[in-house]
């Protein structure tokens, strides 16, 4: 049985049931990455949700096109129109081409992700790779009037804009209050209004990342990028949009309007996004020194948590907190997930070694269903997990021959296991690497046994608690001893 799915739209701010423009077809855009620096947290947290979201729309039999788009050009300091551009400044600082900053941190991001076991996308395009259909998007805006040009910098004009569209519609804020809390900025003289932001913008002589256009030459815009993305792999509009939470203020609500001016076309019917990482619950950032990024975490080389976590129990960290949460790292969480994931995949691990007996003393299908109906409310990732340990628990129960489970019953939680466990969280057992591990451990079990048939209880004793030292138990039975980790 697999229910509606419904997900929170920060367009509407409600749960709205999920309808595709072109069933089985999804479009999906994610803001990717501005390579000018190491992956940090807030986007491995991004990312694993919205590998979640992908694997769960393929699970569902959704044909997905996933685009996520590799920012490598007109990201200026500050998020706004000046400054200097963040890959630019890094190579200068370097003295090495911006292509190979570019290149060293997209390598950089991949390598994380693929530790984080995130699924890549179908399609990510990068900005430098798109400046002829960002030329072609500002063309088009400036012919609906909504754009105007400045001594060879193309601006959006925003006023003009909102006498005849909602420019606060995804942030929920009219234009009286916006231009209120909007502060003076360097370089504003030559823009009308104090929420304009660039199309094109005009190349300084020092700045290394520019192209001719027909206003000068010079750089795209942050914001025109993803609409001139989207809007080629996706089509004017799609299904989903998502990013981060802190995107919605400016980048998302700039992405609507240049979307709106170019072809009269909200981009997404569905708005997601995540949110932000707290540390012992203070917002995660540079300036209060409690950030770490994710090879830190991996190899415990922080200040902030007592030990390494490995990729996977960082994973299952996140995907306990439901996407639109923040998420507070600190040691005590950090190790009751460890905990967790290990005592999951342990489960996991039984399911083959699980007898069919002719009657049954537990129904798998219900619980079945209430998996679907926990990620078929907004993906809601923690009470699935809370679901699966109720599996585990009937695992271990029928492994110790206190539950019976009949075959059809077997085969539907070896199916909910491993279609949400490996497919829908897409967590896999790290200590599993390495196919001489059975046969090591069966050797040392077989001396453990040798040792106790001729009654040497003190060396079995001792290879039995240390094996439970460095996490495997040892578990006798009447068919001999078996080992699980723990």
């Amino acid at each position: 049985m697999k229910q509606n799915l419904f997900v929170y739209n920060t367009l509407t701010r409600k749960k709205e049931e999920f309808k595709p423009l072109n069933p089985p077809h999804v479009g999906m855009y994610v803001c990717g990455p501005t390579v000018y620096s190491d992956a940090h947290m807030g986007n491995s947290r991004t990312y694993i949700s919205f590998d979640l979201i992908f694997r769960y729309l393929n699970h569902l039999g959704y044909k997905v096109r996933y685009v996520r788009n590799i920012t490598d050009a007109g990201h200026l300091e500050g998020d706004a129109d000046e400054g200097e551009d963040k890959i630019s400044k890094k190579a200068k600082l370097a003295q090495l081409e911006p292509m190979e900053i570019v290149q060293k941190y997209t390598v950089g991001f991949h390598e994380v992700m693929e530790l984080l076991n995130i699924l890549p996308p179908s399609i990510e395009p990068t900005a430098t790779g798109h400046v002829i259909e960002q030329i072609e998007l500002v063309k088009e805006i400036l012919k609906s009037g909504y754009a105007y040009e400045v001594d060879g910098s193309v601006y959006f004009d925003v006023e003009k804009y909102s006498s005849s569209h909602d420019y606060g519609i995804l942030n929920g804020r009219n234009l009286e209050d916006l231009l209120n809390n909007t502060r003076n900025l360097g370089g504003q003289q030559d823009k009308k209004g104090k929420l304009d932001f660039a199309l094109w913008i005009k190349a300084k002589p020092e700045h290394l990342m520019k192209w001719p256009s027909p206003w000068s030459v010079g750089f795209p815009g942050w914001h025109l990028e993803c609409s001139a993305m989207s809007n080629k792999y996706l089509g004017g509009q799609f299904d989903i949009h998502g990013g981060g939470l802190d995107l919605v203020p400016t980048h998302h609500t700039n992405e609507i309007a240049q979307n709106m001016a170019s072809c009269g076309k909200m981009p997404a019917n569905y708005w997601l996004h995540t949110n932000m990482l707290t540390v012992n619950g203070q917002k995660m950032s540079k300036s209060l020194g409690n950030s770490f990024l994710p090879h830190e975490l991996f190899s415990g080389n922080n200040s902030i948590l007592n030990k390494a976590y490995s990729p996977m129990t960082v994973r299952f960290f996140m995907l306990q907190a439901h996407y639109r949460s923040t998420l507070d790292f600190g040691n005590e969480a950090m190790e009751a997930s460890e905990k967790g994931f290990k005592r999951l995949m342990n489960a996991f691990d039984l399911l083959d070694d699980l007898k069919a007996s002719n009657s049954t003393d537990v129904e798998i299908k219900p619980l079945l269903n209430r998996c679907y109906e926990a990620m078929n409310d907004d993906f809601n990732s923690p009470v699935l997990i809370a679901e699966l340990f109720e599996a585990s628990r009937i695992i271990n129960s029928v492994y110790d021959g206190k539950l019976k489970i009949d075959e059809y019953n077997l085969q539907l939680l070896k199916q909910l296991m491993k279609s949400f466990v490996l497919d829908v969280l897409g967590l896999k057992d790290e200590q599993a690497a390495g196919d001489d591990l059975p046969q090591l451990l069966n050797f040392i079990v077989n001396l453990r046994n040798e040792a106790k048939s001729n009654q040497d209880y003190a060396t079995s004793d001792k290879i039995r608690d240390g094996l439970q030292k460095i996490g495997f138990q040892l578990k006798d039975t009447k068919e001999g001893t078996n080992w699980t980790k723990i």
